[in-house]
Order: C-alpha cells, then sequence, then structure tokens
C-alpha cells in the first residue's frame, strides 16, 4: 500500500502537505468522521482524494455546482484517475449507464449533486457499490445556521444509511461555532472530530473605503495595484456596466454571471485563468473551485450579504503567498440596500400564504391535487402577473421548499435531442416530396446513429458548419421537421421547476414554522449587523474582527488593514494607545472637555502620545470636536 506522502509526489507533484492535510487524511483512513474547516486555497479536495486512492472502493462526492463538479472530475481525470460527474446533462439512460460503470468499472470518484440523491435509481445504484468514503463538499449549506443553507443537503444522510460502515468527510472554508455544531449531527458523525486550520492570512491586506464616486475609486485602486483582480457586483446587471467603464478605461476586463451560457462563462474563465483578460466582474456565481494563485485584488462593489460570503470571495486572492490586498467598497446606499434584502429573505405568514395560493391558480391545481407534479415556472412572468417582487417570490418558494410544500429545481438540458418519429420507408416518401428538406435530413443521418430508435444528442453548431449554413437555420429547419411530425427536437435550455411535494392544501391549513422564522431572520439579521459594523468602525484590526466572527481569537493587530496602517503611524504600541484610549474614554464618559483637560488629568504618559491617540480617534469618528471640546460619539 502506498503512504499518503507517496500518492502526493506521484499524481501532484508535492514532496509535503499543507497544514492539517495530513492529519485529516490518516483519519479517514482510520475509518474516523472528519470535519475539515480550512481556508478558502488550502487544499480541501486532496483530503478525499489522496485517502480514497489508498483504500478499496469508490469516494462518493456531494457538490453543489454543476460547473464545480466538472472542473474536478476533469482535474483527476488528468492525472489519469478514473472519475465522474452525474449532471442533469445526462438522461436517464446515461445515468444508468455511468453508475453501472461505478460498480463494476474501476471509478475511483463520483460526484453528484445533493439534489440528485433523491432519485430511486441512483439509490439503488449506490448501494451495490463499495464505498470507501462520503466527502461533502460546502458542507455549511446542510445548516440552517450557514450563510447558505441548502435543504437538499439534507439528502446526504441517506448514503449514511446505506453505507453506515463509510467514513464522513465534511469540508468547508468558512463555518461558526453552531454551524459546526450543526453539520456534525446532521451528517450523524458517530463522534464529534472538527480539524481547523488557521484563519489567518499574513499575506492578506482587508481595506475598507466609504466613498460616493465607488466608480471613480474602483478605476483608481485598479490602476494602482497591478496584476489579477475580481471585483465583486451584486447583480448581472451591475457586471456588465462595470465591466464596461473598465473597458472605457483602457483596463483590461471581462464580466461572468449565471446569465450566459455554458460555453461563454466556461470561455471567459479560461481566458482569465490564463491572464488574457486582466478583471473578473461577476456576481457570486463566479470563483468557487477556482484555483488560481497569483490574484493581487479581490474588491467588493458592494456589502456582501454576510460575513461567510465575503470572507471566502476574499480568500481568492494571493494563494501564492504573495502580497494582495482585499478592498471592500461602500456608501449609504449599499447599507440600505443590505437592510432591505434582509427584510425581502423574510416574508410575512400573509405573504406566504398568498403566494402559495396563487401559485395553485397559476398551475391550476385544485385542493388535494398535484402531489408529486412538476410545473415549468418563470420567476418574471409569474412576479409581473401577480404584481410582486421576484426576489420576495423566490424568497417565499425557499421557505415552502424547507417546510416540504414544494420543491425548485433547474433543469439543465445542455445538449440538443431529436428522434425521428416516421419509419425508414415513411421518412424516404418524405425525403422525395419535400426536396427542401432532403439534405438537411441526409446530413442528421449521416451525423449521428439511433435516430429511429431513441432521443440522441446533438449538436446545433457542428450541424451548421457541415451544412456550411448558419446554426439559426438548423435550428429553424428542426422546428419545421417537428412540425410536420417528422421528428421530435428538444432544444437545450436551462428551466425552473417547481414539484409540489404533497397534494395542494388549502391556505388556512398551511402549517408554517412561524417561531422557526422568527429565530432565522433574528439570526441573519445578526450576521447583516456584524458586517455593517466590520464596514463603519474605526478602531479595530479588520482581520482581528474578521477571526473573532469564526471563533479565533488573536491578541496582535494585523499590522496591515487599513485601520492598522493608520496605527502605525501613530509610533506608540498597541499596549499604550489601549490604555491611553481607555483612559480617554472614560474622562469623557459623563462629559465634554477640552484637549488641555484630557491631558491634565491623564498622568502615566507624555502630552504628545496622548494627543496622538485623541487625534486618531476624532479622524476614525470615535471621538467628535465640537469648538475647544471634545466629547464621545453618541
Amino acid at each position: 500500500m502506498q503512504t499518503p506522502k507517496e500518492i502526493l509526489l506521484k499524481y501532484w507533484g508535492y514532496s509535503s502537505f499543507r497544514e492539517n492535510q495530513e492529519e485529516i487524511i490518516k483519519m479517514i483512513i482510520n475509518n474516523k468522521d472528519t470535519l475539515a474547516l480550512l481556508p478558502t486555497g488550502g487544499g480541501k479536495s486532496i483530503c478525499y482524494q489522496i485517502p480514497s486512492l489508498i483504500m478499496d472502493g469508490i469516494c462518493i462526492v456531494v457538490s453543489p455546482l454543476i460547473s464545480l463538479m466538472k472542473d474536478q472530475v476533469e482535474d483527476i481525470k488528468s492525472k489519469g484517475i478514473k472519475a465522474i460527474a452525474i449532471t442533469s446533462d445526462l438522461d436517464f439512460k446515461e445515468v444508468d449507464i455511468a453508475l453501472t460503470n461505478c460498480i463494476f468499472g474501476g471509478y475511483k470518484f463520483l460526484y453528484i449533486s445533493p439534489e440528485k440523491l433523491q432519485n430511486e435509481l441512483v439509490q439503488s445504484k449506490i448501494s451495490e457499490m463499495n464505498v470507501n468514503l462520503i466527502a461533502v463538499d460546502e458542507s455549511h449549506c446542510i445548516s440552517e445556521w450557514g450563510h447558505n443553507f441548502r435543504p437538499s443537503y439534507r439528502n446526504i444522510s441517506l448514503i449514511r444509511e446505506i453505507h453506515p460502515n463509510s467514513p464522513v468527510i465534511a469540508l468547508t472554508a468558512t463555518a461558526t461555532k453552531d454551524v459546526v455544531s450543526d453539520i456534525q449531527e446532521n451528517l450523524d458523525f458517530k463522534k464529534p472530530n472538527l480539524v481547523q486550520s488557521s484563519f489567518y492570512r499574513e499575506n492578506l491586506s482587508y481595506i475598507v473605503i466609504k466613498e460616493q464616486d465607488k466608480k471613480r475609486k474602483l478605476i483608481n485602486i485598479l490602476n494602482k495595484i497591478h496584476g489579477s483582480a475580481i471585483v465583486y457586483v451584486k447583480s448581472r446587471k451591475d457586471c456588465e456596466k462595470i465591466s464596461k467603464i473598465l473597458v472605457e478605461n483602457n483596463i483590461s476586463a471581462n464580466y461572468y454571471h449565471a446569465g450566459l451560457n455554458i460555453d461563454q462563462r466556461n470561455k471567459r474563465q479560461e481566458n482569465w485563468k490564463k491572464s488574457k483578460s486582466r478583471v473578473m466582474v461577476a456576481t457570486n456565481a463566479f470563483g468557487m473551485g477556482i484555483d488560481k494563485p497569483d490574484v493581487r485584488l479581490v474588491i467588493h462593489f458592494h456589502i456582501p450579504s454576510t460575513i461567510e460570503s465575503y470572507f471566502q470571495e476574499t480568500g481568492r486572492a494571493g494563494r501564492d503567498e504573495k502580497e494582495s490586498f482585499a478592498v471592500l467598497l461602500y456608501n449609504s446606499t449599499d447599507e440600505k440596500y443590505l437592510r432591505d434584502f434582509v427584510e425581502l429573505h423574510f416574508p410575512s405568514v400573509k405573504e406566504i400564504k398568498e403566494c402559495y395560493q396563487n401559485l395553485a391558480n397559476h398551475f391550476q391545481i385544485a385542493v388535494n391535487n398535484g402531489g408529486e407534479e412538476n410545473f415549468d415556472f418563470d420567476l418574471s412572468d409569474y412576479s409581473e402577473k401577480y404584481k410582486t417582487n421576484s426576489l420576495r417570490t423566490y424568497n417565499i418558494l425557499r421557505y415552502l421548499e424547507k417546510e416540504n410544500y414544494l420543491k425548485l429545481q433547474n433543469i439543465y438540458n445542455n445538449s440538443s435531442k431529436i428522434h425521428v418519429k416516421m419509419e425508414h420507408s415513411e421518412l424516404y416518401k418524405f425525403q422525395i416530396s419535400n426536396k427542401y428538406f432532403d439534405p438537411y435530413i441526409k446530413l442528421l443521418l449521416r451525423s449521428y446513429s439511433g435516430l429511429f430508435e431513441d432521443f440522441v444528442n446533438i449538436n446545433e453548431t457542428l450541424l451548421a458548419g457541415r451544412s456550411k449554413t448558419n446554426e439559426n437555420k438548423i435550428i429553424e429547419v428542426l422546428k419545421k421537421l417537428q412540425e410536420l411530425e417528422v421528428l421530435d427536437y428538444l432544444p437545450k435550455k436551462q428551466v425552473t421547476q417547481i414539484i409540489y411535494l404533497q397534494n395542494r392544501v388549502d391556505e388556512k391549513y398551511l402549517n408554517l414554522s412561524e417561531d422557526k422564522q422568527k429565530e432565522n431572520k433574528d439570526s441573519e439579521i445578526k450576521r447583516m449587523n456584524f458586517i455593517l459594523n466590520y464596514c463603519n468602525q474605526n478602531s479595530a484590526c479588520r482581520t482581528e474582527i474578521l477571526l473573532s466572527y469564526f471563533g479565533e481569537h488573536q491578541n496582535f493587530r494585523c499590522g496591515k488593514c487599513d485601520i492598522c496602517r493608520k496605527r502605525n503611524k501613530l509610533e506608540i504600541s498597541d499596549l499604550k494607545f489601549t490604555k491611553i484610549k481607555k483612559q480617554v474614554l472614560i474622562i469623557l464618559s459623563e462629559e465634554s472637555k477640552t484637549l488641555i483637560e484630557i491631558c491634565d488629568l491623564i498622568k502615566d504618559f507624555r502630552e504628545e502620545k496622548i494627543i496622538k491617540v485623541i487625534n486618531f480617534l476624532i479622524e476614525n469618528s470615535e471621538l467628535i470636536s465640537e469648538g475647544n471640546k471634545i466629547r464621545k460619539q453618541t
């Protein structure tokens, strides 16, 4: 049997592990359920890949994003290791074949989304596999107290029921104490077992700037700090707008969001990774699983919704351990937007019941009907029809999903499919009498086999190239052939579906967890207040604040954040600064005083030091100077 270090060298070319990796790997080999809390870029995937390669059998990796699964599968396959991802691209037959190969074909890794685990075929096939490890990526998604709760993650316990003796490794870069406990409980850990690396990033400087003209400031920062950069914005519209502004100012940039098709996203991501474009302006759809070590700058153009997402996104800077910067630009409009955003996330009971009734009308579902039925759903059309806020509607649907009334599901059909309905002889007659369609039908028959038996994946771009026409023409012909009942044509698409998990009930009998909703809202408000305080405070080290959120406490300033840089200019030790500040605040707790009065009351320090500290506190809005008097900020 090869050792972990031998496998690391053989497949990854490294001779030593990063912090905690080897300890985690040994725990898994010794069959211990393990929660690995490692920072972004800390090498989480190696922690499950190496033990699985050592042990007999296959590792099931539960991952939230199709793009992330595909990237990881391609990376593993490039090392000569057999891996496969079960995604929505695959039809039933393809899924069946892929899962059968995992039983008999020597595969080492099966990547799958949590939603797929509800599928009976998937469960049946998994029961026949020799599962050596269950790896749960982005495991904070399983916790209601996490920043990105996904109810489908609760399906993972189904694998544990099928394979109770297989160890579990849960991986995340961001988890508070409550989330850590929740992850281990929901994944049925035999014993609590947490391995946590420090969140401290010595090479990363956190800078927060309150600025009304953020666009001008953004351009200035990008001109001042060179190298690859990510600019995170809150909407697709902002992506396109900010990217355009940067290009107009001679800054190489492109944008990325979930509204782009897969080919566009992949091409832009690849160009940025190869530094063909310098700046990627993106929504939070960008970045997960991307390993680009030389990102010098991550800029948030708006206040992120949570500290967790902020910390994860800033962690994409400086993975090569060279000096890098995380800059947050904000103004008072952003603060209001964030408060409104949180309110939209927690609709009232009245709004939830009203939406549930409207959905029933929209889909024409009678009371006691609709259970286990699927309905295509367009959020924009629905919101326009019922004059509702689309974000609030989305959050109502997510709430109804948590309450097990319905489920939201994105259906990706990334390959078009066709099936010829006519018999061979009937099709031949059609070709003779319809000369216009004859070359297109011949093209289809030459390009693909099995068209008469079942649906077959096709590529319109490829067909356009072979027929020396354009893709729109091919699509037009295929649609016309469908109208003429020559064939069935299923164009590639992405559609959202609502699945009713139970029969529709009368809205007055909706059983809603109001206390739980209030508890969740209070938790979200607490998170929001933390990040607003992080932005607005002007005296504490940014790194210290971030680390304290995740339960890590350090007794030294980072010396690199914007607060520390100002403090460094004072040339006063941390201990003296803290003592002087404490005395000043005590003196001003009752009434305002003049600078001379304050200096006279503090006996232990030289006047110049006291004045420096007072000026610092005034500059950072902790004290206010009015005339010749100084008072505390209220």
